[in-house]
């Protein structure tokens, strides 16, 4: 059951988020040419980089379902009882967040669509936000020293974890 939760939260989400919306911002535009066909490679690492924090999370026995929004559990989980420290989380605490960033932005580069740039970037501000204000409290309120000790080691976002 986990595992169909989980990959109902992450077609309905990232989903939505990385896929649906540039879709119908795009509309009718077509793939660009030459150059531009290298955001496939942000598209595809994206996509991996997505399916392994997916993967991390099942791990721990949960899904990346958003805590705040606990009265969805029911179709698409909850977020694991223990902080996920494996795979692209020991480089990043938010690696979910940057793959639908990293999907977004290659679509930009293979349509080269400026509107999909300021979706992107829309999105990097609003999920700064949410990290800040509303995940990372909650977690150390519920984590204590554990988190603060990750969030010395690992970058919010992304770099070299530190020893």
């Amino acid at each position: 059951m986990l595992w169909i939760r989980g990959f109902l939260f992450t077609v309905l989400v990232p989903g939505t988020i990385a896929v649906w919306v540039p879709h119908w911002l795009l509309g009718d535009s077509s793939l660009e040419p030459g150059f531009w066909q290298i955001g496939w490679i942000l598209v595809a690492a994206g996509t991996l980089a997505a399916l392994s924090a997916f993967f991390e999370f099942l791990a721990a026995g949960g899904t990346p379902m958003i805590f705040f929004a606990r009265g969805l559990r029911f179709a698409v989980g909850e977020e694991p009882k223990a902080l996920v420290r494996g795979g692209l989380f020991r480089y990043s605490r938010n690696p979910m967040y940057l793959s639908v960033l990293s999907i977004v932005w290659g679509q930009a580069l293979v349509f080269r669509s400026a509107a999909l740039v300021v979706y992107g970037a829309a999105l990097l501000v609003l999920f700064h936000l949410v990290v800040t204000q509303i995940e990372e409290p909650h977690l150390r309120r519920r984590e204590g020293a554990k988190f603060d000790d990750y969030c010395r080691r690992v970058p919010r976002w992304i770099g070299v974890p530190r020893t």
